[in-house]
């Protein structure tokens, strides 16, 4: 079954980040086909609202393995940009949480190329998912960084 790249499925913030995450920094998200504009800042497509980036780093242990970074971006659709809580030992990044999370999939089959002819097909095509959200708090009690 084909899913659209357009559908947003909504999940607790534990399915995303189980083990918590830190959060690295918050930028404007940029809009490449308005980028000489005064105003460049990504909007949401359904409610028009500006799209913030959070960079953030997993702290699950087995985010890191097969070479995959552990430095996820979270789209956040909010009207102001998005200020993640203090940190609670000074020097390091903040624990944060989102709010309202939604998933989803999408594709980049343009590195799929066909094979020549008498030689295997190696499709280089990736599938992965956008991580979306309305807003950035300090994690609850219970969804705090589970022990390795």
């Amino acid at each position: 079954m084909a899913v659209p790249n357009s559908v947003k499925v909504p999940v607790p913030f534990d399915f995303v980040f189980p083990h918590g995450c830190l959060c690295l920094g918050v930028e404007p998200a940029t809009d490449f086909d308005r980028r000489n504009q005064p105003d460049d800042q990504a909007r949401d497509k359904d409610t028009g609202e500006r799209v913030w980036l959070a960079t953030v780093v997993d702290l699950d242990p087995e985010a890191g393995k097969f070479g995959r970074p552990k430095e996820v971006k979270v789209k956040v659709v909010a009207p102001v940009q998005p200020v993640p809580p203090p940190s609670a030992m000074p020097g390091y990044p903040p624990l944060v949480e989102f709010t309202d999370v939604t998933i989803s999939p999408w594709s980049d089959s343009q590195r799929c190329k066909a094979p020549e002819p008498g030689k295997p097909h190696k499709c280089k095509a990736r599938l992965g998912w956008t991580i979306r959200a309305t807003g950035i708090s300090e994690p609850r009690s219970a969804a705090k960084p589970k022990a390795a």
